[in-house]
């Protein structure tokens, strides 16, 4: 297991169909660059992006036009000196022509790479289905496809884990030597606290450092309100990278909404100082990752 003597740090500024009419997320490239300076400055050296729809009335739909992805990078790598970008790849269904393209435009450091199948549920208090039921899709043909685009572009892929057998799928992925950035090292994320999948749970996250492939760098994706925080503060103890942002939650830790990224990013680098540790720049990051220099 790899972990970091400095605390990295990743921003996930926006998400993907919160309402902005609703929540304090950005939308627009002047939004979004403004956001990640805040973050930024809060001690993010890696910012994790979706692209949203530019038309007016549109901003809650997701994008996957290159040039809105251009746009949009290009303005949060010019607030943000040397800031490692994240890109979103995740679309339901074979179809993965607009993020790769926007992956080949933008050619982001890092993208997530949706690493298994899930049935993505919620269910209201009265029993009723909060959305219809649906399956995010990610089968090994799809996964595959994603590592060989990210390897054309020198992006380093991200495997984002829903569940536990997810995570064990990771190291077959590795062993069948499905890309080439594989041999060495593998970066995972696993996402806590979506209904049918993990749920946010400290004694769960240290059994799943049991089945990450040796020399691995690992974070969490914390979904939830003010339950989150003592597992963001288990994660920063374990030396694991450490992620928030409106993407994720809107609660800081006392319960209070966040009013943007940049309070969320603080609280985060609060748990890691707690654990004694400092927080990463970016160079640092780039250097623990293996990443090329900005």
């Amino acid at each position: 297991m790899t972990t970091h003597d400095k605390a990295i740090l990743t921003c996930a500024l926006t998400g993907v169909l919160t309402d902005p009419k609703q929540h304090p997320v950005p939308v627009t490239p002047s939004q979004m660059a403004a956001a990640a300076r805040e973050a930024f400055d809060a001690g993010a050296s890696i910012m994790h992006v979706h692209l949203r729809r530019q038309e007016p009335g549109m901003g809650h739909l997701p994008s996957w036009d290159p040039a809105v992805a251009a746009e949009i990078v290009d303005a949060i790598r010019a607030a943000c000196p040397g800031v490692i970008i994240n890109l979103t790849t995740g679309v339901i269904g074979a179809d993965i022509s607009g993020p790769a393209a926007c992956i080949r435009r933008v050619k982001p450091e890092i993208a997530a790479c949706n690493a298994g199948t899930l049935n993505y549920l919620k269910l209201k208090d009265d029993g009723r289905w909060a959305w219809p039921p649906m399956v995010f899709d990610n089968p090994v043909e799809k996964v595959q496809a994603f590592l060989d685009v990210m390897a054309e572009t020198g992006t380093r892929p991200e495997f984002e884990c829903f569940d536990v057998g997810i995570v064990r799928s990771v190291g077959m992925y590795r062993k069948a030597a499905m890309s080439p950035q594989l041999a060495n090292h593998a970066e995972y994320n696993f996402v806590m606290g979506v209904a049918s999948g993990m749920p946010v749970d400290a004694d769960l996250l240290q059994l799943l450092l049991r089945w990450i492939q040796p020399g691995s760098s690992w974070q969490a994706t914390l979904i939830g309100r003010a339950e989150i925080w003592p597992l963001h503060q288990r994660v920063a103890e374990l030396g694991g990278m450490l992620r928030t942002g409106l993407e994720d939650s809107f609660y800081l830790p006392d319960g209070s909404r966040a009013a943007g990224n940049g309070a969320m990013i603080e609280a985060l680098a609060a748990c890691a100082r707690r654990a004694g540790r400092e927080v990463a720049s970016p160079a640092e990051a780039r250097v623990a990752l293996g990443l090329p220099a900005a």
